[in-house]
C-alpha cells in the first residue's frame, strides 16, 4: 500500500530497534475547547460521541489523535490515512483483537492507554501491550481483590494500608498491560494470570512485564513479547501541541526525558515470603 506521507516531515524520522520500546506520555488537551477530531476515522468519531462528559469526550479524542500523530513520525504516513484496524481473531476469524496498522508493511506494533487526564502510547517492533492507572481510592482496592489471582491477593492484603492502593494500581498496570499484549483485554479473567511481585518464576513466560516510573498520581506498565530486556524510552509531549498546526515535527523533534532499561528478570524482585496459594481459579476449582 503507497499511502501519501506527511507534507514537509521526513518518512521514518523516528528509528525504532528490535529491543526498544518508545512511550509516549499525553497529557489532557491545555485548552477547554473540544480538540478538533479531523484526522480521526468514522469509528473513532462515533465512539467519541458516545461520551457523555465532554471531559471523558476530550480525553479520547486527544488520545487517538495523540496515538495518530505519534505513529505517523514511524510510518511516514498521514495521522488521517493510517489505516487503523483490529488483529484477526484465530477462533473466529473476525476482527477484534489487538488494536494494528492494517496492510502497512514494516509498520511497528502499538498500544494505547489513557485514565483519569493522560494518555500512554508505546511503540515497538513485536506485541506490545501499555496501561496507565490512577492510584485508586481505599475502597477501589476492597472491591477488586477478588478479581486478583489468588496469590496476588495475599500480597497485596499483607501489606500495611498506606502501601496498598500504590501496590495494586502497580499490580492492576502490569495486569491490564498483559492482558492487551495478549490481545484478549479483560474477556480474560484477571485471576487466571499471576502478575505479583513476589515469585517472578510463577509470572506468564515468554513476556516481560515491567512498571514504568510516570507523573505523580498515576502508574504505568508495559508487557513485551519476548524474554529478554528492553530499552524503553520515555517521551511527555507538551499539551499545546494537539492545537498546532505543525504538530507532526513537533512530535518527531521530541527527545526522551527518561531512559531505562525493563528487565526480563530481576533477582531483586524475588523476595523471601510466606507460603501462598499459587493455584489461580480453575485449578483450586478442579482441586475442590
Amino acid at each position: 500500500m503507497n499511502l501519501p506521507h506527511i507534507p514537509n516531515t521526513p518518512r521514518g524520522t523516528r528509528e525504532l530497534g528490535p529491543s526498544d520500546v518508545h512511550v509516549w506520555l499525553l497529557p489532557p488537551p491545555a485548552s477547554p475547547r473540544d480538540v478538533p477530531d479531523g484526522e480521526l476515522d468514522e469509528h473513532e468519531r462515533r465512539r467519541a460521541a458516545s461520551y457523555r462528559r465532554q471531559s471523558d469526550r476530550q480525553l479520547y479524542v486527544a488520545a487517538h489523535v495523540g496515538l495518530r500523530r505519534v505513529l505517523s513520525v514511524y510510518t511516514g504516513v498521514a495521522p488521517r490515512l493510517l489505516p487503523l484496524g483490529r488483529e484477526w481473531c484465530e477462533e473466529c476469524g473476525e476482527r477484534h483483537g489487538r488494536p494494528v496498522l492494517v496492510d502497512l508493511p514494516g509498520a511497528p506494533e502499538f498500544s494505547l492507554s489513557h485514565s483519569h487526564g493522560l494518555a500512554l502510547v508505546a511503540v515497538a517492533r513485536t506485541r506490545v501491550g501499555v496501561d496507565v492507572q490512577a492510584l485508586p481510592s481505599p475502597q477501589t482496592v476492597d472491591a477488586c481483590l477478588p478479581l486478583l489471582h489468588p496469590a496476588e491477593r495475599q500480597e497485596i492484603t499483607r501489606l500495611p494500608a498506606d502501601r496498598r492502593q500504590t501496590a495494586f494500581a502497580r499490580l492492576w498496570s502490569r495486569k491490564e498491560a498483559y492482558l492487551k499484549g495478549l490481545g484478549t483485554g479483560l474477556a480474560r479473567a484477571a485471576d487466571l494470570d499471576y502478575l505479583g511481585e513476589a515469585a517472578e518464576s510463577w509470572r506468564p513466560t515468554g513476556w516481560t512485564v515491567r512498571n514504568m516510573p510516570l507523573c505523580d498520581g498515576h502508574v504505568g506498565a508495559a508487557a513485551l513479547a519476548g524474554d529478554k530486556d528492553w530499552r524503553a524510552a520515555l517521551h511527555p509531549v507538551p499539551a499545546e501541541w494537539l492545537h498546532t498546526r505543525d504538530a507532526d515535527r513537533r512530535i518527531s523533534a521530541v527527545q526522551p526525558a527518561l531512559r531505562t532499561v525493563l528487565r526480563a528478570h530481576d533477582p531483586s524482585a524475588v523476595r523471601t515470603h510466606a507460603l501462598i496459594d499459587t493455584r489461580n481459579r480453575k485449578e483450586r476449582a478442579q482441586a475442590s
